[in-house]
């Protein structure tokens, strides 16, 4: 499964990550706080949750929003 990580910049594409890649950053760290784009459907980020769940992770994730447009929001997940 692949996501896309947050646009640094607002008409740029986002860049996408895997999930093998967050699985090594995880267990290089222990914890990884990563923002996903809006771009991602819900259905994928839920099933990122459900993945690292399973796996014995904690799964944060909450809606940042940085801007008053509709569209202006980005998805924070923190996995400890």
């Amino acid at each position: 499964m692949e996501l896309k990580v947050a646009r640094s910049e607002q008409k740029a594409k986002p860049k996408k990550i895997d999930v093998k890649k967050i699985d090594e950053m995880l267990g290089k760290d222990g914890s990884v706080i990563i923002y996903f784009d809006r771009d991602n459907s819900h259905k994928d980020l839920l099933a990122l949750q459900d993945h690292f769940e399973n796996e014995g992770s904690s799964f944060y994730m909450r809606e940042v929003r940085y801007g008053l447009a509709e569209n202006e929001y980005m998805y924070e997940v923190h996995i400890v």
